[in-house]
């Protein structure tokens, strides 16, 4: 279906169990038939090769990077990454050469295990400088087609224990390639939390976040990608502020269709009534005349949300249409003048299927399955 105007409205086959031996040498990676184990996750229409996680060393891998690292280069098929129970310390980078890669919990329970580090934008880094919002996160993924299911991705950074550092961005998970999926996942944090991006202003990429948890305060989902989030809890923390913070912080280019949609979801909070904005427009200095878009439809508004919940970021306005509810309830629901509702009419172009098909039809919506 078309987008509106402008301006003006703008979740299988058999799977197989593999031992990973890697070449540190070549950096090429070899896959041998091994007894398979029972597991949970994502499949695919093909045969998975599996890569074990686990802390006490009875894995493949101790380490979530030393699995990606393992993981074949350009795998036409999908590699899933098998996590046990643990807490997992460190940076991960899931890189353009690690396509369809998945992450699963082992357990299906995703406080079972947890992917974290502590650095914020302001942190400095070895040598000299600071990380920056970008180098802050703790979970980077570039190679297209990624999963993730019952894991938490941290930011476990403590804002009040550096008072001195002025950048407190500390990003959980940066996505940056197209087709990525997040089943019952956790991304907890503070600023920041989830960062949806797209390799370039030019070229779109689309995530999916299904039947997850995502915290944080200042502008916590924010980005330039085409995002559907839907079945899932979004928090908001209480932060001794006025007001206490922003949810949304998208940064759509103009040129894409869509920016973020959000259906059937809960806005939580521990929070005062009245003291946050679903959304500010984020422009970042290379892109002053991107158009950033977000819809929030069919979920339930606790009583944190503001009666004006859109408002400004950097001298930049909403434009009339770049925003709208549809059919919202819950006590932060309100219809009012400075709250744009989509008709009827208006809220068919504004399915999870009008974010996410694109020209090849992807509908991550309808392929949930666990074994």
């Amino acid at each position: 279906m078309p987008a509106l105007p402008r301006r003006a409205l703008r979740h299988p086959a058999t799977t197989r169990t593999v031992a990973v031996v890697a070449s540190v040498a070549t950096g090429l990676a070899l896959a041998a038939p091994a007894q398979a184990r029972g597991h949970h996750g994502h499949h695919d229409h093909h045969e998975v090769a599996q890569i074990v996680v686990a802390p006490d060393g009875s894995g493949d891998a101790t380490t979530i990077q030393e699995a990606v690292d393992l993981a074949p280069i350009d795998s036409a098929e999908r590699v899933e990454i098998r996590i046990e129970p643990g807490v997992y310390q460190g940076r991960v980078d899931v890189d353009a050469a690690h396509p369809r890669l998945s992450f699963v919990g082992a357990t299906g329970d995703p406080a079972d295990v947890v992917i974290t580090d502590d650095r914020a934008a302001g942190t400095p880094k070895p040598g000299g400088g600071t990380w920056g919002t970008t180098g802050s996160a703790t979970v980077t993924v570039s190679g297209a087609e990624f999963h993730a299911t019952a894991v938490t991705f941290e930011n476990a950074f403590d804002e009040a224990a550096h008072p001195e550092f002025s950048s407190h961005q500390a990003v959980a998970v940066k996505t940056r390639a197209d087709k990525i999926v997040f089943d019952d996942v956790r991304f907890l944090g503070n600023q920041d939390t989830l960062y949806l991006d797209s390799p370039s202003a030019d070229v779109p990429a689309r995530v999916y976040v299904r039947d997850s948890y995502v915290e944080g305060d200042v502008d916590f989902i924010f980005g330039r990608a085409t995002a559907v989030i839907e079945d899932s809890t979004i928090k908001a923390l209480d932060r001794d502020s006025d007001p206490s913070g922003y949810v949304f912080a998208p940064s759509t280019s103009s040129t894409f269709e869509h920016g973020f949609l959000v259906v059937g979801s809960r806005f939580t909070t521990d929070a005062a009534a009245d003291s946050y904005y679903l959304g500010r427009p984020w422009h970042p200095s290379s892109a002053p005349d991107n158009d950033p878009r977000v819809v929030v439809r069919q979920s339930w508004l606790g009583r944190h949300v503001k009666d004006d919940p859109w408002t400004t970021m950097s001298g930049y306005d909403w434009f009339e249409g770049s925003n709208a509810e549809y059919r919202n309830v819950g006590p932060g629901a309100r219809v009012n003048a400075d709250r744009p509702q989509l008709t009827r009419a208006e809220a068919r172009d504004h399915q999870v299927v009008d974010y996410l098909a694109g020209d090849d039809g992807w509908a991550p919506q309808h392929e949930r399955g666990r074994c």
